[in-house]
Formats: C-alpha cells, sequence, structure tokens
C-alpha cells in the first residue's frame, strides 16, 4: 500500500507506517516523507528499530546534519547526541521548558529526529506545539501589533557556564557542555514565514529568546512572557507517546517541543540528530 499518515487529531502531528527506514528510501519516498513533515510538522514511525548509521542516513534525506554546540556526541560520532537519563538519576528533568532547538544560531536547523533506543513503559511523553495554529488564533489587532518585532536569541540561560546546565548542574548521565558561547546573541523574526510552506508563525519563544530587538527589557519580557503562556496553551499541542523502536522527526520552523517526565526508576535513551537550515 506504501507510505501512509496517520493524523494523531492533536493539533500536529502523524504517524508514519508503509516503510521500512532501515532500507534506502527512494526520491519519491523521500518527497512523500517531506509533505507529510511539512503538513503534520511531527512525524512518529513506529517498529522501525534503526541503529546509528541507519538513523544518520535517514536524517541526510532531509538536508546535511546541523550543528549541535553544547552537547558531545555519542563515541564514534560526530552528529549523534544521546539524550539519556538513567533509573536512579536525581538531576531536573532536561528539557521540560518550551522550545525550538538551537534557534540562537544565525542558520538553526530546520529540523530534530529522536530514535529510541531505551523506551520505559511508562511516562516520558515528548509534548508539541504548533506555532502557526498559536499566531493564526491571536485577535488580528494584537497580529498587528507584533507581527514584525526581531527577537533576540541566546543560548545564555540554560547554556553559559553559570545557567541551567553549568556548573550548578550535577549527577546528570546526559554530557553536556556548557561554555562562554552561549552569551552570543542572534536576531530572527519573531514570526517568520515557514520558508518550505510560506505559513506564517511563532518561532522559538522565551528562554532561547531573551528581548526583543529595540524595546526597553522592562516592556519586552512582559509581552515575552504573556506570549509564552500563548504559545504553549493545550489547545495548539499534542503529545507524543514513546514506543520501543520508534523514530519521531519534527519541524522546529513550525512547533515548539518540550519533555515530561513521569518514568522515575527506569532508564531512558534516545539518539538525536539535528538536519540542517533548509537551502531552498
Amino acid at each position: 500500500m506504501g507510505l501512509q499518515a496517520e493524523p494523531s487529531g492533536g493539533a500536529c502531528g502523524a504517524r508514519i507506517t508503509g516503510v521500512d527506514l532501515k532500507a534506502p528510501l527512494d526520491s519519491a519516498t523521500v518527497s512523500a516523507i517531506r509533505a507529510a513533515w511539512l503538513e503534520h510538522h511531527v512525524l512518529a514511525f513506529p517498529d522501525q528499530f534503526l541503529n546509528d548509521d541507519e538513523l544518520e542516513r535517514f536524517t541526510l534525506y532531509f538536508g546535511g546534519f546541523g550543528e549541535d554546540p553544547f552537547f558531545a556526541p555519542i563515541p564514534g560520532r560526530q552528529h549523534i547526541a544521546a539524550v539519556r537519563r538513567e533509573a536512579d538519576e536525581q538531576s531536573p528533568l532536561f528539557a521540560e521548558n518550551w522550545h525550538a532547538d538551537w534557534s540562537f544560531q544565525a542558520r538553526p536547523p530546520s529540523g530534530t529526529c529522536l530514535n529510541a533506543v531505551d523506551i520505559p513503559p511508562v511516562g516520558g511523553d515528548t509534548l508539541f506545539a504548533n506555532q502557526h495554529m498559536a499566531w493564526e488564533a491571536l485577535p488580528d489587532a494584537r497580529k498587528a501589533e507584533i507581527g514584525d518585532l526581531i527577537a533576540i536569541h541566546s543560548a545564555r540561560m540554560p547554556y553559559a557556564p553559570d545557567g541551567t546546565y553549568g556548573s550548578r548542574d550535577k549527577g546528570r548521565s546526559m554530557d553536556i557542555r556548557p561554555s562562554e558561547a552561549a552569551f552570543a546573541t542572534q536576531t530572527h523574526p519573531l514570526i517568520p514565514m515557514h520558508p518550505e510552506t510560506g505559513r506564517r508563525g511563532f518561532y522559538s519563544t522565551l528562554g532561547y529568546i531573551i528581548g526583543i530587538d529595540g524595546m526597553d527589557q522592562a516592556e519586552a519580557m512582559p509581552l515575552l512572557l504573556e506570549l509564552a503562556q500563548w504559545q504553549g496553551q493545550e489547545q495548539f499541542t499534542y503529545a507524543q507517546k514513546w514506543e520501543p523502536g520508534m523514530l519521531v522527526m519534527w519541524d522546529n520552523r513550525s512547533v515548539l517541543h518540550k519533555a515530561t517526565g513521569g518514568y522515575e526508576g527506569y532508564r531512558r535513551e534516545l539518539h538525536r540528530t539535528t538536519i540542517a537550515a533548509w537551502q531552498g
């Protein structure tokens, strides 16, 4: 029957069957996956059980590898990082706030892939928030007020030496590498057009966004907090449940994501690649 996309019924997401990602893909199949990705923003491929070579090959169908500046790669690889939490780990949950991966880069990755390695029997959903829907649901008057704003992005809050994952972060199994490079800033439109679909939506959120270009912080921070609360409303979100052998890919240009817990006492590991910015 070929590739089948079953929509999640939520704000985004689809389950993709009828394709074997362990085998090389032809151009027609890659095009069909890309079309589904642009339509649904988050794709889940069950029962794939990919090894690292196969994960890298799949990633490269959709662009080059993106740069992961604050993660150490797994041994023997340059472009795969392990999102890992041991069964007895007591450190705060990693990535539990809404974000778009590496939005502080000059050319942020277009997408991210996560491949299931060790999945606990309960918990650990990844939440996604559709940012096209969040923008389109705003009243027209509010759109006019904020539609042309330029956001200032930085990794300082999570990845600076004194940040969330800096020197005070102890007992974490993930190999995170904070550095002074996190203090750099980069600007992007707050509500850009998606480079492939032309649809507008919020890009990133408070956390990686630390200000608004040309706006005093006393005015910018309340605005960013207000928008962050809007962007993550339940009506815009979808919870992706993980299964052994599953691969999930998402579009960083159209969704936010965050991790959830609920698997205390169980080990969890996923291997992650980033898809470089779309070349057009």
